[in-house]
């Protein structure tokens, strides 16, 4: 299976490659592809840039690039865009619109000893724990119309904040009560979006503070049978992160090579884009790229 996704993913990366003219020994696609194939089979870029690590006619050139070439060219702006390219384009075969996003944090825990200076100590679950977290806000695709890498202390509510502008206007944002907060129910108004969340402390009272309409918008419609409805649709993204981490080639524990908040979201979103290969490739899809071509 992983021979398999890595050819969907190289002919889309090289198809989308628009610096493939520019003269430089390897092109961006090359060095996507070649980290994607270390990030499919959960390695790390040294191991992929061995050539004994590769199926026999999979890699089309005679030698690999070094690791130090990686190493620095991941670091590129032009790289990093055509990853972006990619998810971008990947999102299209699913319907971006629809009324009702979900919106949660998964923890991406490290050892308690690690050394990591970006990671932070905050709540996994029920636990306390080091490392970071991916907050994703999903719509009707297996991958997030926005998501983000941070350290496990960042209040789910302010990342959920820097989120707003990717997301498409109108409809309904579910979450749960790590959301419910004034600033993000004005954001998300603003944003032509109710914030639908349950209260940080349901058995306690408003207070004499100013609170956001959207929010006391929000507390009444949970009282409703179409707001208890509609939060329910809030499970949907564990399943999510389920399947995101259920199969060959997922979202794994972080392993030990992958440290340091840029090297965990560049690992976070190729292992997105692997995953939603997998969705579309699983469900006997047309292809994804029309003859070596992106449609």
């Amino acid at each position: 299976m992983e021979r398999e996704l890595w050819k969907i993913l190289y002919h889309l990366a090289v198809s989308l490659d628009r610096r493939c003219g520019v003269l430089e020994r390897w092109t961006d696609a090359e060095i996507v592809v070649v980290y994607l194939w270390a990030v499919l089979n959960d390695r790390p870029v040294l191991w992929a840039c061995q050539a004994r690590n590769w199926p026999g006619g999979l890699w089309p050139k005679a030698r690999l690039p070094s690791q130090s070439t990686m190493s620095r060219r991941l670091r590129t702006a032009e790289v990093r865009a055509l990853l972006d390219q990619m998810a971008q384009y990947l999102q299209r075969f699913w319907p971006r619109m629809g009324w009702v996003r979900i919106v949660d944090s998964k923890p991406l825990v490290l050892g308690s000893h690690s050394k990591d200076p970006d990671s932070a100590w905050g709540r996994a679950g029920k636990a306390y724990a080091r490392g970071y977290k991916i907050v994703a806000i999903y719509g009707q695709s297996p991958l997030p119309e926005a998501w983000d890498v941070v350290p496990l202390n960042q209040a789910d509510s302010e990342t959920t904040l820097g989120l707003l502008p990717r997301i498409a206007r109108g409809g309904y944002l579910v979450g749960d009560c790590q959301l419910d907060s004034n600033p993000l129910y004005d954001a998300c108004w603003e944003k032509g979006c109710q914030l639908v969340a349950k209260r940080k402390r349901p058995k306690g009272g408003l207070g004499h503070r100013r609170h956001s309409p959207a929010r006391l918008r929000s507390i009444g419609l949970l009282q409703t049978e179409f707001g208890k409805a509609l939060y329910a649709v809030r499970g949907e993204i564990e399943r999510q992160f389920a399947w995101l981490t259920n199969h060959g080639g997922g979202l794994m524990p972080l392993p030990n090579w992958v440290r340091r908040q840029e090297r965990v979201r560049l690992w976070v979103q190729a292992k997105l884009m692997v995953h939603a290969v997998y969705v579309y490739h699983s469900r006997d899809r047309p292809a994804l790229i029309a003859g070596g071509k992106a449609a």
